[in-house]
């Protein structure tokens, strides 16, 4: 289908309700970067939100349908895949309930996957509580809490804002996971603090382990980000980006360069 031509109905449960999760997905030299991670994460929310799957919805049938549209759009090198999956057509209880999928894919230059070179400038958005619930982790279609942040990182002039929960704890940014270096330990919050579970950030915490770095998933207070030494932000389109400032708060990078040379730039394809 033609990028500009409509494809959902007025009726699509997504649009209606935001009932639907997505994925975010890095095309890399012609294949899904962590891409098991990715339709594990997809699957667990489709059961999570009681989905009826077709038998034929799997991730190699996903998989083949991406790489041909990735292919038809010339970005198999590097490029950007999105897979929205939205619940049917039609009311709350009215619903024809058949699950219906949309795949886009866009190219992305070479700077995207590289560290960046200057730091990011971050901020906390004030006017919304992400809820703490068995829903927290999903990448839902109702993203509104996020689309407002990033409104504000725009008008505070802000690379990223982040989100905090219920309890007054960081959950995550507008779109990536965070992690802190504080004692020569990094901390990240987790589902149970309402982050999104994201790929990248499962990913990461296994191999820093491995690596011998310390990582603990826990609660992030407000304070701690001024207690910290080095802040990063991680998901699986950009890998992970340093941040440079917090209000006051300078940090570095040395830790976050080490990991990016040592464990993003070897994932396996």
């Amino acid at each position: 289908m033609p990028a500009d031509q409509p494809v959902l109905l007025a009726a699509n449960r997504g649009y209606r309700y935001g009932d639907g999760l997505f994925e975010t997905m890095l095309l890399d030299q012609g294949a899904i970067r962590l891409g098991e991670l990715h339709f594990a994460r997809l699957l667990n929310g489709l059961q999570l939100l009681k989905f009826e799957l077709p038998a034929h919805f799997s991730a190699g049938k996903l998989t083949a349908d991406m790489l041909r549209l990735a292919e038809k759009n010339q970005v198999l090198k590097t490029g950007r895949v999105r897979l929205s999956v939205f619940r049917g057509n039609g009311g709350l209880y009215d619903a024809d309930r058949q699950l219906q999928y949309l795949i886009e894919c866009w190219p992305l230059a070479d700077h995207f996957t590289q560290l960046n070179e200057n730091g990011l400038v971050i901020g906390i958005y004030p006017d919304a509580r992400k809820q703490i619930d068995i829903f927290s982790g999903l990448k839902t279609a109702c993203f509104l809490p996020y689309s407002m942040a990033a409104l504000y990182a725009k008008e505070q002039q802000l690379n990223d804002c982040l989100l905090l929960n219920t309890d007054g704890h960081i959950a995550d940014s507008t779109m990536a996971n965070l992690f802190i270096l504080r004692n020569d330990q990094f901390i990240t919050p987790g589902p149970e603090q309402g982050a999104v579970d994201g790929v990248m950030r499962r990913y990461l915490i296994g191999e820093m382990r491995l690596a011998g770095f310390q990582v603990m998933e826990t609660a992030v207070h407000v304070t701690d980000l001024e207690e910290a030494t080095e802040v990063f932000l991680c998901n699986a389109i950009r890998g992970i980006r340093w941040v440079a400032r917090y209000g006051q708060q300078v940090y570095g990078h040395q830790q976050t360069a080490e990991i990016f040379s040592r464990i993003v730039q070897t994932i396996p394809r």
